[in-house]
């Protein structure tokens, strides 16, 4: 998480990426598992052991953030502006190791357009498409 916390200005307990992966203009390869630290969350559904679909998107944007970082093609700070679509497939629970696939759509100075899936065991979770502006 150390590495990643060099990339973008989250912090725990709202950092939600744990590794890059791999990274290229055109995908970002990330991981996160929500573990004991991150019971917090539990709050929006107290008895269940899912994760909140909203945070899940998060971590997928934050995962993005990261590695565009990475590719040296950004700086500055930059703000999750619209979630254009978001579909979902299954949940992910606590103590799971997620993994986000994100496609880089467009790349600027200004603007970072992407989508992605998350999934868990190779099972698709989550496909959702977003836009982060910088702040």
């Amino acid at each position: 998480m150390a590495e990643v916390e060099k990339l973008i200005r989250h912090r725990t307990p709202f950092l939600f990426v744990d590794q890059i992966i791999s990274f290229s203009n055109e995908t970002i390869i990330g991981i996160k598992t929500f573990d004991d630290r991150d019971l917090w969350l539990k709050g929006s559904v107290p008895e269940s052991e899912y994760i909140p679909g909203t945070s899940l998107i998060e971590s997928m944007a934050q995962c993005g953030g990261a590695g565009v970082k990475l590719l040296g093609i950004t700086n500055g700070i930059f703000g999750l502006a619209t979630i254009e679509d978001a579909e979902f497939y299954a949940a992910a629970e606590f103590r799971a190791q997620i993994k986000f696939v994100v496609k880089n759509i467009r790349l600027s100075e200004k603007i970072i357009k992407q989508s992605g899936i998350a999934y868990v065991a190779d099972k698709k979770i989550i496909k959702a498409s977003w836009m982060c502006v910088k702040i």
